[in-house]
């Protein structure tokens, strides 16, 4: 066991509900404080929300499905992006 420091409360309130968890958990009121601490601490280790995040798949991605869909794309007939684009500037080429 090791003494990490010594804190005051000004909230009276917060000392009265670690000993109604105390007596009602049958443990010392420094064993609630520890366990308050790590329980803080191992959420503050998640730095965004899950709730948070829109895209979970690209924010914690499936390594093995991302290098499934590798590769090249694969279309039906060969064409030149060169005269696609010049086609397009002209106004004479409808992309749908």
């Amino acid at each position: 066991m090791v003494m990490i420091m010594s804190i005051t409360v000004n909230n009276p309130n917060i000392l009265k509900s670690i000993r109604e968890i105390a007596k009602r958990e049958n443990k010392s009121e420094t064993k609630v404080l520890e366990d308050i601490i790590e329980k803080g601490l191992k959420d503050i280790e998640t730095k965004i929300p899950e709730h948070l995040i829109l895209n979970k798949d690209t924010y914690n991605p499936n390594h093995e499905r991302l290098m499934g869909m590798g590769g090249i794309a694969k279309h039906g007939k060969p064409f030149s992006a060169v005269e696609l684009v010049r086609k397009m500037r002209e106004g004479g080429h409808d992309i749908l």
